[in-house]
C-alpha cells in the first residue's frame, strides 16, 4: 500500500483512487471492494449503489474533484463522504487551493480533504493553510523529508483556513511583553 501524510503523521494508505479507463464509462467501471475515492462522474451516475454499498458493507466513500471541477459540484452531498480530495493535474495548478478553501469556509467541510496528483514537498505548507490535512504525494516525493515542508514557517501574516485572524489582530489581542531587565539579571 502507498503512504499518505495525514494529520502530520506518514501512515499507510489503503484508500484505492479510481481513475476511469479510456473504454470505460462511469455506468459501467467497476468498483473494487474497500474504501473507494470516486471520480465525480462515478458519483453522480452511481450515487444510490455508492450509497448502499457503503452502509451494506462498510466501505467508507470518497470523491475527487478534478482541477475544473468547483466544490460547488459535490456542496449539497459532502455529508455522505468520508474524504473528498483534490486532484492537481500538475504542481503549477493552483485551482485546487481555491477549491480546498471553498470547501472548508464557504461550504463548512470538515471532513478528510486530500491533496492528490503532483503533489510535492514544496506545496504542503500552503496547501495546510488552504485546509488540506492529507497529502498523497507524487510517487518520487520522500514523505518523512516532506513533513518538515508542513513547518516551513513559524508565523503567516494572513488569514486563511487554518488561521482566521491576520496576524496584527492576534498580536493586538496577545501583545508581546517588554523585556524585563531587572529580572534578567
Amino acid at each position: 500500500m502507498p503512504d499518505i501524510i495525514k494529520q502530520k503523521s506518514v501512515i499507510e494508505d489503503d484508500w484505492k483512487v479510481l481513475r476511469l479507463a479510456e473504454n470505460e464509462t462511469p455506468q459501467t467501471v467497476r468498483l473494487p471492494v474497500g474504501p473507494l475515492l470516486v471520480p465525480v462522474a462515478v458519483w453522480r451516475a452511481r450515487r444510490a449503489e455508492l450509497i448502499a454499498r457503503e452502509y451494506e458493507h462498510g466501505s467508507p466513500l470518497g470523491v475527487w474533484l478534478a482541477a475544473d471541477e468547483g466544490p460547488e459540484t459535490i456542496a449539497a452531498d459532502l455529508d455522505d463522504f468520508s474524504v473528498v480530495a483534490v486532484h492537481f493535474p500538475k504542481f503549477s495548478d493552483g485551482r485546487g487551493y481555491s477549491t480546498a478553501r471553498l470547501l472548508r469556509e464557504r461550504h463548512g467541510y470538515r471532513g478528510e480533504l486530500r491533496a492528490i496528483g503532483d503533489v510535492l514537498r514544496d506545496q504542503l505548507f500552503y496547501l495546510q493553510r488552504c485546509g488540506f490535512d492529507a497529502f498523497a504525494l507524487r510517487a518520487d516525493q520522500d514523505h518523512d523529508e516532506a513533513l518538515t515542508g508542513l513547518d516551513d514557517f513559524d508565523e503567516a501574516y494572513q488569514t486563511a483556513a487554518d488561521q482566521p485572524q491576520p496576524l496584527f489582530r492576534r498580536r493586538a489581542s496577545n501583545p508581546p511583553q517588554p523585556f524585563d531587565h531587572a529580572r534578567s539579571a
